[in-house]
């Protein structure tokens, strides 16, 4: 990337990354679990040369990692029944999530259209947790990422 211009990412799912790519991300979780002590011991057991480590090393991440300490927006389908969103909002909530917008349209058959932006900074678990939290409470038929910022 060229001095002075704005870095650009993609989501991107990961049955379509390269293989020195996933390893790279592999050996990096190794790394923080802890299940290797040096990046040596990690690329071995990963079977990923250092120089491809050091190449992908700076450039890719998880996804929840990238949303740290940021502002995601969540676009949720909930069914019509008393207290399916208050749920919605204490699973955020139980995980130091802050809710700072939420829109909820009016239910159409059985179910609503709702979204709510969340400031990620304090969250006590990773983003990709809570999502699935989110998708396991009573009453929620969808849940998808609408941005972040």
């Amino acid at each position: 990337m060229v001095t002075g211009q704005k870095a650009v990412f993609y989501l991107v799912r990961e049955e379509i990354l390269p293989e020195a790519i996933k390893k790279t991300i592999k050996v990096k979780e190794l790394l923080k679990r802890g299940e290797a002590r040096t990046i040596n011991e990690a690329v071995e057991k990963m079977e990923l040369s250092r120089s491809a480590y050091y190449k992908y090393k700076d450039y890719v991440f998880p996804f929840y990692e990238a949303s740290k300490e940021k502002i995601v927006t969540l676009a949720l389908l909930l069914e019509h029944k008393s207290g399916v969103l208050s749920r919605v909002l204490n699973t955020i909530a139980n995980e130091r999530g802050s809710v700072l917008t939420i829109n909820q349209g009016i239910p159409l058959q059985g179910v609503a259209n709702a979204t709510i932006s969340i400031e990620t900074a304090d969250l006590a678990i990773d983003l990709e947790a809570m999502l699935d939290k989110l998708r396991m409470v009573d009453g929620v038929k969808r849940l998808e990422v609408l941005g972040q910022a």
